[in-house]
């Protein structure tokens, strides 16, 4: 028996075409994209203009500064699913003794102790060169544009800055330079520049003019080599020495030197991958939380459909209990470091996981045993709860973290949070973007860039943007598989999808929302594979997650047994989860999820694309 979505309600068309298809978390993001392809440009072309725009209009949620993955696929080879490994490893002088001699026993949320080498511009950059077309800078004139220019400041954007104003006036002077001009707070909709790196990219595009190589490819890494040794290095390790205010309510400099940055490459990797129910599905490897995704499928595949449905409550707990234990995996080995994926994706493992979910809801942290390795179990905190951190009056806390909801002070069982983005305090917290690109020729690219959001770190001035947070993932803790280790990467939550059949790429996919990334996209997959369900119907449709493990972000809390939901689940299955035991969270009736997404029929060459409503601003375009 399969479920359908044969009436299920959009708030708009899946488009359809087959020129070229763009979706994204920003509609300039997408019409800069869609542009490259109508001018000619591949999908990767289009995909790296598309993704330095969001580093301009949706600056709150990514920048220069920060980390990127990607999972792409070429026309050429369409069954060789590839990764772009964006994520900058730890400083070299990034030691656990390090940060407990500072006083500290998790790596902040926010400030300079929390960054990664950046590694966004580098794998972007990697990806023109190896696969695109274009010059650089063709691919850069959009963004270029709208920081020397301008471009319509979002009330989001705004809302973070208002979040974040008092830390910005007392502690972060750069960034009140930057944000607040003239000390004024920007409206929604306002023109806002960023001269900074106007002028950054500028010098970026003249380094690569005035090299003495002859090809496009040279070119590239001659604004490559700028970025990892020259004037953008020198300019954030001299930044960081000075001592600023970090989420813990201290003071700190930063340990990242010119050898770490020369350092740090962006490359490409194969894909890990699982089959489930005929299709291939592609993620990251375990530096990166995708393949617990991949687990939660194995762990589903041995359930008939009517268990897999998200829109009854038997199938949300399956969904959920699924969920928490493949994450259980994900906390204790996940990390850059051996980790037994074999073992973890096979059916046998897979089905012995399986066997633990019942009609009644865990509040257990259940990781698995895997023969020769030691499961790591992180100790649930409560001391650094937001309403915790504000009676200590360690106000850097606001604007760290990467939770799309996030409960009130009532503990409750049922709650419910009007806003996705607003915390009970007030606060505003960081996110992430995403873009999907599909051409007709075939190309595919799926990606999620993050990290140094305005509300990461001081804004480096001379560069015009910050650092982002992406070592708070990391744990101040020997032996733990993620534990904070200088030349090592932090497990990112970044996890875009490729999904392919018969040995050929037919959808690439993702979201922003940390922990949630994953959880989203699962729902996504279920709907469409299992269901039936069109992009924008599996998008629109309504969306839960997990919050039964340890947070990825600082301060690394956790709810037992905790779900959040959107209310339009409908109050017959929200009951019938708390009676079988979940916590729930009720979050709104358009709260969860952000995914966009592109499609590719092989056989037709038809292309599809879908983006999400919530919020209105993520747009798709295409024909």
């Amino acid at each position: 028996m399969t479920y359908t979505a044969a009436n299920a309600f959009t708030t708009r068309p899946t488009l359809q075409g087959t020129f070229g298809m763009t979706a994204s978390t920003h509609w300039l993001a997408t019409a800069c994209a869609q542009a490259v392809l109508e001018r000619g440009g591949n999908a990767f072309d289009a995909a790296v203009a598309g993704a330095f725009v969001l580093h301009i209009v949706e600056p709150h949620l990514n920048g220069p500064g920060g980390d990127m993955t990607g999972v792409f696929v070429t026309a050429s080879e369409p069954d060789a699913p590839r990764i772009l490994m964006g994520q900058g490893p730890a400083p070299e002088n990034a030691t656990i003794e390090h940060y407990r001699c500072q006083g500290l026993d998790l790596v902040p949320g926010s400030g300079v102790l929390a960054a990664a080498v950046p590694g966004a511009v580098d794998a972007w950059l990697v990806l023109l060169r190896d696969y695109g077309t274009w010059e650089l800078p063709e691919v850069l004139a959009f963004a270029l544009g709208y920081a020397r220019d301008g471009h319509p400041i979002l009330g989001r954007v705004v809302a973070t800055i208002n979040s974040v104003a008092t830390l910005f006036a007392e502690h972060w002077p750069t960034s009140k330079a930057q944000w607040m001009p003239n000390g004024r707070l920007p409206q929604a909709g306002d023109l806002v520049t960023n001269a900074a790196w106007a002028r950054s990219l500028d010098r970026l595009l003249a380094a690569a003019a005035e090299s003495s190589v002859a090809t496009r490819e040279g070119r590239i890494d001659a604004a490559r080599l700028e970025w990892r040794e020259g004037f953008v290095a020198r300019a954030i390790v001299d930044f960081g020495r000075t001592a600023h205010r970090h989420s813990s309510g201290t003071d700190h400099a930063g340990v990242m030197t010119l050898a770490d940055l020369a350092g740090f490459e962006a490359d490409i990797e194969e894909a890990v991958t699982v089959e489930f129910r005929g299709y291939t599905i592609a993620k990251t490897g375990a530096w990166g939380q995708g393949p617990a995704l991949l687990a939660t499928l194995m762990i589903l595949d041995g359930f008939s459909d009517e268990y897999l449905d998200p829109s009854t409550a038997r199938g949300v707990h399956t969904i959920l209990e699924a969920q928490k234990l493949a994450i259980a995996d994900r906390e204790a080995y996940f990390g850059d470091t051996t980790v037994p994926l074999n073992y973890l994706l096979s059916s046998d493992y897979a089905a012995t996981r399986r066997a633990l979910i019942t009609d009644a809801a865990s509040h257990e942290f259940r990781p698995g045993t895997v023969p020769g390795h030691t499961p790591y179990h992180p100790v649930l905190r409560t001391e650094y709860t937001t309403e915790a951190l504000s009676e200590q009056g360690a106000g850097a806390s606001a604007g760290v973290g990467e939770p799309t909801v996030a409960a009130p002070a009532s503990a409750a069982p049922t709650r419910t949070v009007a806003e996705p983005e607003t915390l009970s305090t007030g606060e505003l917290r960081g996110d992430t973007c995403h873009i999907d690109v599909v051409d007709r020729w075939g190309n595919m690219v799926s990606a999620t860039p993050s990290g140094g959001w305005l509300q990461s770190s001081p804004t480096i001035p001379d560069l015009g943007f910050c650092l982002g947070s992406r070592l708070q993932m990391t744990w101040l803790e020997p032996g733990a598989p993620s534990a904070l280790t200088g030349g090592k990467r932090p497990r990112t939550t970044l996890t875009p999808t490729l999904v392919l059949k018969d040995g050929q790429a037919v959808t690439a996919l993702g979201s922003p929302g940390g922990d949630q990334q994953d959880q989203w996209q699962l729902l996504y997959l279920l709907r469409t594979i299992v269901g039936g369900y069109t992009p924008q119907q599996a998008i629109d449709a309504p969306a839960f997650h997990s919050t039964s493990f340890p947070g990825s972000f600082w301060p690394r809390t956790w709810e037992p047994g905790g779900a959040v939901v959107e209310n339009r689940l409908g109050e017959p299955v929200i009951t019938e989860l708390e009676q079988r035991g979940h916590r729930i969270t009720r979050a709104g009736d358009w709260a969860l999820g952000r995914i966009s997404a592109v499609t590719r029929e092989p056989q037709t060459g038809l292309l599809q694309a879908a983006a999400n409503p919530r919020g209105a601003q993520g747009y798709a375009a295409g024909r």
